[in-house]
């Protein structure tokens, strides 16, 4: 394989986990796309850095969010690690972060990498903009840039 087709075959890999795993909830998907050795480098407070870890967040994430989804507006890879730009998208229906359900709609913008090795995910870096999340959670509109 050329550095241009396992860049390609690793976005794949990774638009699947975002829209297939994450968006519709395809717990076996995840077992298929994860490796066992998975390794999180950045995870969330309270989140084990392991596959584990990542399943526990994600049905979190759509416990809280039923129609969590996001859209993806880049990906760039150079070989096997992939790094997308994302904005997420849900309904606050359930529990999250200690905040009650509030029925309002959120969004929030992330920035990942994934190391996609053999058609699985073995590691992952990533930025989210929580704080976004959770003031839109609180119905604050939060400081303005003077």
């Amino acid at each position: 394989m050329t550095n241009s087709s396992i860049s390609e075959a690793a976005k794949a890999v990774v638009r699947r986990n975002t829209e297939e795993v994450q968006g519709g909830g395809d717990w076996a998907l995840y077992d298929e796309l994860f490796s066992d050795d998975f390794v999180d480098h950045t995870p969330q407070p309270g989140v084990t850095a392991d596959k584990d870890g990542v399943r526990f967040l994600y049905k979190g994430l759509r416990t809280a969010f039923p129609d969590f989804h996001a859209d993806i507006h880049w990906q760039s890879a150079e070989g096997d690690l992939v790094t997308t730009y994302k904005v997420y998208h849900g309904t606050h229906r359930g529990t999250f972060l200690g905040i009650p359900p509030t029925g309002r709609k959120i969004q929030f913008e992330t920035v990942d990498a994934m190391r996609v090795r053999d058609g699985k995910i073995t590691d992952h870096w990533g930025v989210g903009n929580l704080y976004s999340l959770v003031q839109q959670l609180k119905g604050e509109d939060g400081p303005g840039i003077s």
